[in-house]
């Protein structure tokens, strides 16, 4: 198969086959995004793959991060809808073909990364559709994307004939392996729940953005195995977490939400896309995917606080919800903010912590960072943003709403490494369980909910990591715990 190539498959169909037309049109989609930037170097992107007048959109948030940037390599993992098989096929033909040219196969990587499993195969199938009469969309759909925001660059197109648990984990780990030094870029190809109405639809797909969001690929199959929520990617998706984390990702960062109903007007059936980027930021570097505990130890180097709190004084959090409600008024006005100096030294820990928004009494927008990966003025300044604004649950706040919105602000405490289970309270803990690669995390309010004891906590935390009940008792498993500092505005009579 050295010298194959992959002629279009879907070009005319899911996007222009009219070279200029096609590239006019991608640019518009990246040109209508704007200027974006994050903190750090993306390792991978997640990005849709229907029609481009569907999700072209949603994808351009995704590849406008990349824009310009220089990668040798791109591999992009994509799911079968046409041809099944037991493994995941990676191309060792000559080139894939689009409308914009050809793009050359990195062959050496190819077999690098055939080389790590018996799971990941350089093959054909999933790539040649001459023998079904129609070829698969998902990957190619992304390429012009990037022959429009990279230029030149080779190509590894793995596509996944069964999305099992072994081949997710086996080629998360190949992946990670092979491209340890290159300079590489992953695109996970993924739609998301399918003909819903609109209103189940975010439901659905805010459940798989929740734990996309939070970086947690085991709560992500979690989900997915147990249809909490839906995703033809979800293979190529949770592999690609495996393998970003592995290279040095250490955050993932929602990018955009829609469905085709936010297009075509009729949300009766609808189909969800998102774009995404895993992002190392420099706070950890990067260790093997089978060290979770060594990770979560240098993106978490020690409490200087203690568990039970997160040290703040009543002047630290009016600065943090002050803060807050200046960037949500900024955004709705197009201003910029000027952060102030904080009062104390605690602002410029990295703390984890979540902004919550209520209006009238009921939620408006929640999103927050598990993990302490930013400064706690950067994580509150960030979420604020998002919780307006991007919460993939609700609407866009918009100007009018402002002087109705309640802020809460939730501060987690150091993660913190604990030997004996004894001193968990019900309640005041969330928990965190990992071993191996297996990781689960529950909030302390989870347990109250359910009305758990202590050893339930735990039972349901290792069920979370996917598993066995008893395994928080095992040798070699590693028990952490968190606490929450939360305040509002109206606790401390700011409005």
């Amino acid at each position: 198969m050295e010298q194959v190539v992959r002629k279009p498959a879907v070009a005319g169909q899911f996007y222009t086959d009219n070279p200029t037309s096609l590239r006019a049109e991608i640019q518009r989609y990246i040109d209508a995004v704007g200027t974006q930037d994050t903190s750090g170097d993306v390792i991978a992107i997640v990005s849709p793959h229907a029609g481009y007048m569907y999700s072209g959109g949603v994808a351009a948030y995704g590849y406008s991060l990349v824009a310009g940037k220089d990668y040798e390599t791109v591999v992009v993992i994509a799911p079968s809808h046409v041809e099944y098989f037991d493994f995941c096929s990676v191309f060792p033909g000559k080139a894939y073909i689009t409308p914009l040219g050809g793009i050359p196969i990195d062959k050496e990587l190819v077999q690098a990364i055939a080389s790590k499993s018996d799971r990941v195969r350089a093959a054909g199938e999933g790539h040649l559709f001459e023998a079904y009469g129609r070829g698969e969309h998902s990957l190619e759909v992304q390429l012009p994307f990037l022959q429009v925001v990279l230029g030149s660059f080779k190509l590894v197109a793995i596509v996944m004939g069964d999305q099992r648990r072994e081949n997710i984990e086996a080629l998360g780990r190949a992946l990670g392996e092979a491209l340890e030094g290159r300079n590489a870029l992953i695109v996970a190809s993924t739609d998301l729940s399918h003909f819903h109405n609109g209103e189940t639809a975010r439901q659905l797909d805010g459940i798989f953005m929740e734990e996309l969001g939070s970086f947690d690929e085991n709560g992500l199959l979690q989900a997915l195995a147990n249809k909490y929520t839906e995703a033809c990617g979800g293979g190529p998706t949770g592999a690609a977490m495996i393998a970003a984390r592995m290279l040095g990702a250490d955050r993932c960062e929602i990018l955009n939400y829609a469905h085709s109903g936010d297009v075509t007007g009729d949300t009766r059936n609808v189909v969800g896309y998102v774009s995404a980027a895993m992002i190392d930021t420099g706070a950890g570097e990067a260790v093997p995917d089978n060290d979770a505990q060594s990770r979560l130890k240098k993106n978490n180097p020690g409490p200087s606080h203690p568990i039970e709190g997160a040290g703040l004084s009543e002047e630290d959090k009016t600065f943090l919800l002050r803060l807050a409600r200046r960037v949500i008024e900024a955004e709705c006005s197009g201003d910029s903010v000027a952060v102030e100096t904080p009062p104390s030294p605690i602002m410029q820990e990295k703390r984890g912590g979540f902004v919550t928004l209520k209006k009238n009494g009921q939620l408006r927008g929640c999103i927050g960072y598990i993990e302490a990966v930013k400064p706690l003025v950067t994580t509150i300044e960030e979420m604020a943003r998002a919780a307006a604004f991007r919460d993939w649950r609700f609407k866009p706040v918009t100007a009018d709403e402002i002087d109705a919105l309640e802020i809460e602000i939730s501060i987690l405490s150091p993660i913190q490494p604990i030997d004996d289970p004894s001193v968990i309270e019900v309640g005041r803990h969330g928990i965190i369980i990992t071993r191996g690669t297996n990781r689960g995390l529950l909030l302390p309010q989870v347990a109250t909910e359910w009305k758990w004891d202590r050893e339930q906590f735990l039972e349901q935390t290792c069920a979370k990591a996917g598993l066995p009940a008893d395994a928080w008792k095992r040798e070699g498993t590693q028990i952490e715990i968190f606490s929450a500092e939360i305040f509002s505005e109206r606790e401390l009579g700011i409005r």
